[in-house]
C-alpha cells in the first residue's frame, strides 16, 4: 500500500500573523516588566529580538534577508512602542487616566522627551546588543 504524498506547497500566509503576535507579545511583556520593576528594562530588547526571529522562523519565512530585516525593524518598533507605553503609564497614573487613554493623548514630542529622560546609555547599549543578537538569530 502506498503512502499519501505530502503537498510541496509551503505556508506563505503564516509569517505575517506570527510577526504580529511576536510584536504584541514582546511589547506587552516589556511593558509589564518595566512597570513591575520601576525601571525601563532595556534588556527586554534582546527578548524582543529573539522572539521575533524565532516566530518568523516558526511562521516559515524562508528568505533570510527578509527575516533579518523584519527582525531588526520589529525590534526597533517594539522598543519605540514599549517606551511609549511605559511613559504613558507613568503620566496617566499621575493624571488619573488609564494607560491606553494616556497613550492616545500623549503627543510624539512629549513621548520623545520622556523617553530621553528615562533612557540612558545602558538602554542604548541593550538595544544595540539586541540588534546584533536579532541579526545573528534571524539569519
Amino acid at each position: 500500500m502506498s503512502t499519501p504524498s505530502v503537498s510541496a506547497r509551503s505556508v506563505n500566509w503564516l509569517w505575517p500573523l506570527m510577526l504580529l503576535i511576536a510584536l504584541v507579545a514582546a511589547v506587552m511583556v516589556w511593558w509589564f516588566v518595566a512597570l513591575a520593576s520601576g525601571r525601563q528594562a532595556g534588556w527586554m530588547a534582546i527578548f524582543a529580538a529573539v522572539e521575533l526571529a524565532f516566530m518568523l522562523r516558526l511562521g516559515a519565512l524562508r528568505r533570510p534577508a527578509l527575516r533579518v530585516g523584519l527582525t531588526l525593524v520589529g525590534t526597533l518598533l517594539a522598543a519605540v512602542i514599549a517606551n511609549w507605553a511605559i511613559a504613558s503609564s507613568y503620566v496617566g497614573a499621575s493624571l488619573g487616566l488609564a494607560p491606553w487613554d494616556s497613550a492616545l493623548r500623549m503627543g510624539p514630542h512629549m513621548a520623545w522627551t520622556l523617553a530621553q529622560l528615562a533612557n540612558g546609555a545602558a538602554e542604548m547599549v541593550w538595544l544595540a546588543v539586541a540588534l546584533v543578537v536579532g541579526w545573528f538569530v534571524a539569519r
